[in-house]
């Protein structure tokens, strides 16, 4: 099952002054905000997701349609650091989720799942990373 959705919810939503962000604004289309269940850690300047079933872990982001998606999903998987080449675990990985739009209507995107352990990292109660 393939998707052309990409979910994002930290440096490459719109408004961030990044080259991946400026990337993907000029080669997808912006679909609306979304949510997905899980819960948002600070790993650094920026978040990282895992996925949760309980309804009240909620994470908000914006949802994308890709133009090319082979070629970009390759370019963001180069960025989050989990493309070909990468050493195991990498920190991300790329798996397809569902998504909820602000319609309540339902998807399936791609996103970045966080790989490794975040024992000592906090949260990001609000599920919101501008608001940290």
């Amino acid at each position: 099952m393939t998707s052309d959705r990409l979910f994002v919810y930290g440096t490459l939503m719109r408004g961030f002054d990044h080259p991946m962000a400026r990337l993907l604004s000029a080669h997808a289309d912006f679909i609306g905000s979304a949510t997905c269940r899980g819960r948002l850690y600070l790993i650094k300047h920026y978040p990282g997701l895992l996925l949760s079933d309980a309804a009240s872990d909620v994470v908000h982001g914006e949802l994308f349609r890709l133009r090319t998606p082979d070629e970009l999903l390759r370019e963001f998987d180069m960025y989050e650091a989990c493309g070909e080449g990468f050493s195991e675990p990498t920190e991300y990985l790329r798996r397809l989720i569902d998504v909820t739009l602000a319609d309540g209507s339902a998807d399936k995107a791609w996103t970045y799942i966080y790989n490794w352990p975040v024992t000592e990292l906090p949260r990001i109660e609000s599920g919101r990373f501008l608001e940290h």
